[in-house]
């Protein structure tokens, strides 16, 4: 059944709300958010009725649109799913979903010429083998990189929102490095993602530098009520990603002409896939070596791509990096004995 977008905000808000177990909601409480979040995605300003959040929960509670959501009333006054790993965004594509979905990539796929509208191809056959699957009950053939264990990804939401709306939010983080948590004030304003994982990037209170976060090592996120949203005023996104390969980056950092050797076996791979889009061949060589060269920032990113390929390359330049490939190569042969 069609189900019109402020109602599916108001689910959405439900479904946030009770997904958040450290909290107790009443009806009151979650007629207040649904409030604030059709004000805040619509500009609604009149408030809502509490017979129309009572018959949101009924219909997410039901089969009708496919949630059967696990609501109960607990203690005689607050709301709480029964499962806590519940939520409406688990729950299985509807018959109609899936028609909608099919007919928005044909849709699409009409636009195949336009230029706006190139390097659309990969996501439209991803999407269309997707609702394929599902309503023939077969597996994809099409098989994306994943990775079930990664953590944080259900904070690229609140994140989003934050973004959206200029909002600094608290963060609860924990680095590889740090001994402690830490909790700070962070105005992010992008997201990036590499290698399957995310990261946000943005100003952290009490800091004059560009952080990057990942996702996967914050532990909460909340509202920071009374704090200032810092404007991104130090890095323009497009620039700042140009000649990098990652995410690791100080606005101070400077680019640097990487060149390497690589063998007749590796050429045709680093040729297919170039290492960063700036890559172009120096020189080749009778016995099918060739010599590459880009302009990149020297990051921990790079080294780990360059030294993916073994004893197939050698950096030639710049001294520093080369020096620095040549010690990390020697320790992991020690460790062969």
């Amino acid at each position: 059944m069609p189900v019109n977008r402020n109602a599916l905000i108001r689910y959405k808000t439900i479904d946030n709300c009770l997904r958040r177990r450290n909290r107790r909601w009443t009806l009151d409480e979650l007629i207040e958010a649904c409030s604030d979040a059709l004000y805040e995605y619509e500009g609604i300003v009149k408030g809502i009725s509490r017979r129309t959040v009572q018959m949101d929960i009924q219909m997410m509670r039901s089969d009708k649109l496919g949630y059967n959501a696990p609501i109960e009333v607990y203690e005689n006054k607050y709301y709480r799913y029964s499962d806590p790993e519940y939520s409406i965004t688990n729950s299985p594509l509807m018959e109609d979903d899936l028609k909608l979905m099919g007919d928005t990539v044909e849709v699409l796929r009409q636009f195949g010429g336009f230029s706006a509208f190139s390097g659309m191809e990969d996501v439209l056959g991803r999407l269309e083998d997707y609702v394929s699957s599902i309503r023939h009950n077969r597996k994809p053939v099409i098989l994306l990189e994943t990775n079930d264990s990664l953590k944080g990804l259900k904070f690229i939401d609140p994140l989003y929102k934050a973004i959206l709306s200029r909002k600094p939010v608290t963060i609860v983080y924990k680095s590889f490095k740090a001994r402690d948590i830490q909790r700070f004030i962070f105005s992010p304003f992008f997201l990036k993602e590499y290698r399957n994982r995310w990261f946000v990037y943005g100003w952290r209170n009490g800091a004059d530098m560009i952080y990057n976060l990942a996702l996967d090592r914050i532990h909460d996120i909340g509202e920071a009520s009374g704090e200032v949203y810092r404007e991104n005023t130090m890095i323009d996104q497009d620039e700042f990603f140009d000649n990098l390969i990652g995410v690791t980056k100080n606005v101070s950092d400077k680019v640097h002409n990487v060149r390497f050797w690589a063998n007749s076996e590796q050429v045709p791979y680093i040729e297919t896939k170039p290492l960063h889009k700036s890559q172009f061949v120096v020189q080749r060589n009778e016995d099918g070596s060739a010599i590459f060269q880009m302009e990149v920032i020297l990051n921990y990113e790079l080294e780990k791509e360059l030294l993916g390929f073994g004893e197939g390359i050698k950096v030639l330049a710049p001294r520093d990096l080369a020096h620095k490939m040549s010690m990390r190569l020697r320790k992991a042969a020690e460790n062969y004995g």
